[in-house]
């Protein structure tokens, strides 16, 4: 996401992105598994200065403005169901007039160990229906991702109720340091190239 020099060298300042934490609206979801990304979008948010989110109905979004990492920033949270985020990151993408490139994506990753965080751009959904949605909607997967891994269900538990459980109480103990560093990774992303801020995060995160 760095900007490309001009013809006399200079570098342009970054343009907007947009930044969208994925989860289900609702209290009874809060502090559910398939949250992740709409708290470090909060944490974000607080980041940015922009206070709280207000509600945007022309895209069915809660929105915070501000900058991060020198950049302007908008971080968003769809206020529909997760499997339907598409509609709503389209609809922010078209009014900012933000290009998908200069996406962010934070959500929960079931193929990966608890609090382990990574970052991609691009590839497939890996089941994830909230992404699945987000690719249809903008006809590209070229947006990048923060991947905040959850850990596959015990036993024989069905997945689609394990992301819609709390935490465990040793999980919870860890949780804090993990949306943290994954906001520190979105914002890495956001002030520099996905390689540099993958060499530099990776190693943290198991």
């Amino acid at each position: 996401m760095s900007p490309a020099p001009g013809p006399a060298g200079a570098v342009p300042a970054p343009g907007p992105a947009l930044v969208v934490g994925l989860g289900n609206p609702g209290p009874e979801y809060a502090g559910t598994r398939h949250n992740v990304g709409t708290r470090v979008a909060e944490l974000l948010a607080a980041r940015a200065g922009a206070g709280r989110f207000s509600v945007q109905k022309r895209t069915n979004a809660d929105v915070a403005q501000g900058r991060l990492a020198g950049r302007p920033v908008t971080v968003a949270v769809p206020r529909t169901y997760m499997n339907v985020s598409g509609g709503p990151v389209a609809g922010l993408l078209k009014y900012f007039s933000i290009p998908p490139t200069e996406l962010i994506v934070i959500h929960d990753e079931l193929d990966l160990d608890f609090g382990v965080v990574r970052l991609k751009r691009g590839g497939g959904e890996g089941g994830h229906n909230g992404l699945r949605s987000i690719s249809k909607a903008l006809g590209t997967k070229d947006y990048l991702r923060v991947r905040f891994g959850i850990g596959r269900p015990p036993g024989r538990q069905d997945p689609a109720d394990y992301v819609l459980k709390r935490f465990s109480g040793a999980e919870n103990k860890e949780l804090d340091f993990g949306l943290d560093l994954a906001a520190d990774a979105a914002e890495a992303l956001l002030s520099g190239d996905l390689e540099t801020a993958q060499n530099r995060f990776h190693p943290l995160s198991g």
